[in-house]
C-alpha cells in the first residue's frame, strides 16, 4: 500500500502541484498580458487612423495637382503663374497661399504687396524657394539621396559615405524628440523595462533633411514637404507641368481647415470600441487638433498608444486614450481572481480526487485481505465440522462403539456439526444472493414472540452442551410483525452463534424481548453475553463484510466474518436494524429491532 501511494504521489500529485505553482506564477503577468493585448488592439486603431490621414493628404495632393493642371489648360503658364495665388484660393479652399516659382530662382506669385499672408509667406520661404538658402525640411517621399547623391557615394560600403556626401553638399539629418510619449509600445520586449521603453519612444521616426528647394524636387513632377518656421509648421504641396518643367506651382495648406477635414476621420472609431477609447489628432505641440469624443479631458502627451502620421505632417500623431484607465487594472484583477479560483478549485479537485483514489485503493486492499482471510476462515470452518462428521460417522458405521450412551453422544455431535455446516453454507449463499440483489423475502404476518422463542429453544441444546446458561424473558402477549420467518430466524441464530463463539470463561447468555413505543412502535430482541466484547471504535465496523474484531486463525475463534453483516442486511430489508452496545460488567449486547405490524393481534393491548 505504501509503495502504491508513493508511486501515485510521485506520478500524479507532485506534477499537479508543480503545474499549479507555475500557473500561480503566471498570474503575476496577467495585467501585462492584458495590457499587451489591449495595446496591440488599440495600436491597430491608431495605425489605421494614421493611414486614413495619409490617404486623405494624398487625395488632397492629387486634387491640388488637378486644380493646378486645370488652371494651366490652354493658357500661357507664366501668365497663370503671376496670378496663381488668387486663382488657386478661389478654386481650392484648402490653400492658404498659392505660389509659383522657377528653377532659376524667380518668385512669380504671390506678390509680397498683395496681402499680409502673402508677405509673411515670402518672408518665410522666399530665400528657400529661390535656392538661396538650405533649410531643414521633411519629405513625404524622400528621393533626395537617390536623385542627388553621386553613384560612388550611393554604392560604397563605407559607413560614413552618405554622411560625407550630405556634409559636402550642405545636407544633413536631425533626429528630433517626440512631443508625446505613449504608455505602451507594441513590439518592445518587456525585459527592457519601463525606463528603456520610455527612452525608445522619446525619439521620432520622422527625420528632417537640410537642402535647397531645387535639390529636393529633383526630377519629380509633384510632391509635398513640410518645414518649421519659428516653431510653426508649414506644409507645402508642389506640382510641375510637363510642358513647362522649369515652372513650379505650389500651395501652402491652411492647417486649421486641414485639421477640421481630418477630424472627420478621427470620428471613425469602431462602434464597439467607442465606449473604451478616445482617439485624438495631435498637432506638433502635442495638443489635440481633433477629438473623437468632444469634451473628454486627458493628459494629451501621455496617450495609451500613438502613431506618427509621417513626413507630410511631421510630429503630428494619432493618440489613443483610455476613457477609463482603471478598467484594465480591474479587468486584470478579475482575470487574475478568476484564474486563481479556477487553479485553487482544480488543485482542490486533484487533492480530493487523489485522497478518494488512495482511500478507495486502501479499502480495496483491505477488502482483498479480508476476502483472503475469509477464504482461509471458511476453509477452516468447513474442514472442522466435516472432519468431526466423518470421524464419528465412521466409528458408528464400523460398529466400534457399542455403548448406547456413546452412540447417542456421537449422533448428537454429528447433528450439531451438520447444523453448524448448514448455517455456514447458508450464510455464504445468502451473502452472495444479497450482493447480487437476488435475495427474495416472503413477508407474512407472524408472531415475533413465538418465532423468537422457537428459534432460541431449537438452539438451546447446543448451548447447554457447550456449558452455557441460557436465560430468556418473554412478554405475555403476542407481538405481530410482518417478516420472512426463515430470514428472521437466521438473524437470531447468527446472533446466538456470535454470542457462543465470543464468550469467555463466563458462559452466560440472556435473551430478552421488549416492546418499544418511541420513536415508533417496534419490538426489540436483545441477546447479551459475558464474552470478550468489542474493541473500542469497532462498534460499527463489526457489521462490515469479512470484518472480524478478533480476526486471527490462531485465536481459535471460528467464524467467516459474515454473520453480523447478514443479520443487519436482513433486518434493514425488514425496515429494522441490528445494533451493538457494550454490556455493563463486560460482554456485548446485540439488539434486533423490527417495526411492529399495524395489524396487532393477541391477548394484550396493541401498541
Amino acid at each position: 500500500m505504501k509503495k502504491v501511494a508513493l508511486v501515485f504521489v510521485l506520478a500524479v500529485f507532485v506534477p499537479s502541484l508543480v503545474l499549479a505553482w507555475l500557473a500561480v506564477r503566471s498570474l503575476r503577468d496577467q495585467q501585462f498580458l492584458l495590457e499587451r493585448q489591449q495595446s496591440l488592439l488599440y495600436q491597430g486603431v491608431a495605425d489605421g487612423l494614421a493611414r486614413d490621414v495619409l490617404a486623405a493628404l494624398a487625395e488632397d495632393q492629387r486634387v491640388f495637382a488637378e486644380t493646378a493642371s486645370t488652371l494651366l489648360r490652354d493658357r500661357d503658364p507664366f501668365e497663370v503663374a503671376r496670378t496663381f495665388d488668387d486663382q488657386l484660393r478661389r478654386q481650392w479652399p484648402l490653400a492658404q497661399v498659392g505660389f509659383a516659382v522657377t528653377l532659376t530662382g524667380e518668385i512669380l506669385s504671390p506678390s509680397p504687396a498683395a496681402r499680409p499672408e502673402a508677405r509673411l509667406f515670402c518672408d518665410d520661404n522666399g530665400r528657400f524657394l529661390t535656392n538661396r538658402e538650405s533649410v531643414e525640411v521633411y519629405l513625404n517621399n524622400p528621393k533626395l539621396l537617390a536623385n542627388a547623391m553621386p553613384a560612388q557615394a550611393a554604392t560604397t560600403t563605407a559607413p560614413d559615405a552618405g554622411v560625407d556626401f550630405l556634409r559636402r553638399y550642405g545636407l544633413s539629418k536631425a533626429k528630433a524628440t517626440r512631443n508625446v510619449i505613449p504608455q505602451q509600445v507594441a513590439g518592445v520586449p518587456q525585459k527592457l523595462g519601463a525606463a528603456a521603453i520610455d527612452s525608445e519612444q522619446q525619439f521620432s521616426k520622422v527625420e528632417a533633411s537640410e537642402a535647397e528647394f531645387r535639390q529636393l524636387i529633383g526630377q519629380d513632377t509633384d510632391g509635398a514637404l513640410a518645414r518649421f518656421v519659428d516653431n510653426k509648421l508649414s506644409v507645402l504641396f508642389w506640382w510641375r507641368a510637363a510642358r513647362q518643367p522649369q515652372l513650379i506651382l505650389g500651395a501652402q495648406l491652411d492647417l486649421p481647415r486641414l485639421a477640421r477635414e481630418l477630424g472627420v476621420l478621427v470620428q471613425q472609431v469602431a462602434p464597439e470600441l467607442r465606449g473604451e477609447i478616445c482617439a485624438a489628432l495631435l498637432d506638433d505641440t502635442g495638443k489635440p487638433a481633433a477629438v473623437s469624443h468632444p469634451g473628454v479631458r486627458a493628459n494629451w502627451k501621455r496617450p495609451f498608444v500613438a502613431t506618427e502620421i509621417g513626413e507630410t505632417l511631421p510630429h503630428w500623431e494619432i493618440g489613443v486614450y483610455l476613457l477609463d484607465p482603471a478598467r484594465l487594472t480591474r479587468s486584470a484583477e478579475t482575470v487574475k481572481l478568476t484564474l486563481g479560483l479556477l487553479i485553487a478549485v482544480l488543485v482542490l479537485a486533484i487533492g480530493v480526487g487523489s485522497w478518494l483514489i488512495v482511500a478507495d485503493l486502501n479499502r480495496q486492499l483491505k477488502l482483498a485481505r479480508q476476502k483472503t482471510d475469509f477464504v482461509s476462515n471458511v476453509s477452516h470452518e468447513l474442514k472442522t465440522p466435516l472432519t468431526s462428521i466423518r470421524m464419528f460417522s465412521e466409528l458408528l458405521a464400523e460398529d466400534r462403539v457399542t455403548e448406547p450412551g456413546k452412540q447417542r453422544s456421537y449422533l448428537g455431535i454429528i447433528t450439531a456439526e451438520t447444523a453448524r455446516l448448514t448455517r455456514l453454507i447458508n450464510n455464504v449463499l445468502d451473502f452472495a444472493r444479497i450482493e447480487r440483489g437476488e435475495k427474495q423475502y416472503e413477508f407474512r404476518q407472524c408472531d415475533f414472540v413465538g418465532l423468537a422463542r422457537e428459534t432460541v429453544e431449537t438452539y438451546r441444546p447446543q448451548l447447554e452442551a457447550g456449558g452455557f446458561r441460557l436465560a430468556c424473558e418473554w412478554p405475555a402477549s403476542r407481538q405481530v410483525v410482518k417478516a420472512d420467518r426463515d430470514a428472521v430466524a437466521q438473524v437470531i441464530v447468527n446472533l446466538l452463534s456470535n454470542a457462543e463463539k465470543y464468550s469467555d470463561r463466563r458462559r452466560d447468555i440472556e435473551v430478552r424481548l421488549e416492546l418499544k413505543t418511541s420513536p415508533l412502535p417496534c419490538v426489540e430482541l436483545t441477546i447479551s453475553d459475558r464474552g470478550l466484547g468489542v474493541p473500542r471504535d469497532c462498534g460499527e465496523r463489526i457489521f462490515e463484510q469479512f470484518y472480524r474484531a478478533h480476526d486471527s486463525l490462531s485465536s481459535g475463534i471460528q467464524g467467516s466474518g459474515l454473520g453480523l453483516t447478514l443479520a443487519r442486511q436482513i433486518a434493514l430489508a425488514h425496515g429494522g436494524d441490528v445494533v451493538y452496545a457494550p454490556r455493563e460488567g463486560g460482554g456485548s449486547c446485540f439488539t434486533l429491532r423490527l417495526p411492529q405490524s399495524p395489524e396487532q393481534t393477541g391477548n394484550g393491548p396493541g401498541i
